[in-house]
């Protein structure tokens, strides 16, 4: 069973740091996108990196509750 926990926390963490890092590289596409003149591009991968980065918050918030255990 904690096997089962542990497991289940470590992909959340894995999860976090891909959204972590797909956040961080829309923005920098985004900043490319804006240097090269086409902000429509941009704008599309700013509103990526919001979406992770929303995304990763969103996964974060259950930590602060109780853990309870639920069947998926």
């Amino acid at each position: 069973m904690s096997n089962m926990m542990r497991d289940s926390q470590i992909m959340a963490q894995i999860k976090d740091e891909n959204l972590g890092y797909m956040s961080d590289m829309a923005l920098e596409l985004a900043q490319m996108a804006e240097d090269t003149g086409l902000a429509t591009l941009a704008y599309l991968f700013r509103m990526a990196a919001l979406e992770a980065s929303t995304a990763n918050s969103e996964l974060n918030e259950p930590d602060d509750l109780p853990h309870q255990i639920t069947s998926h």
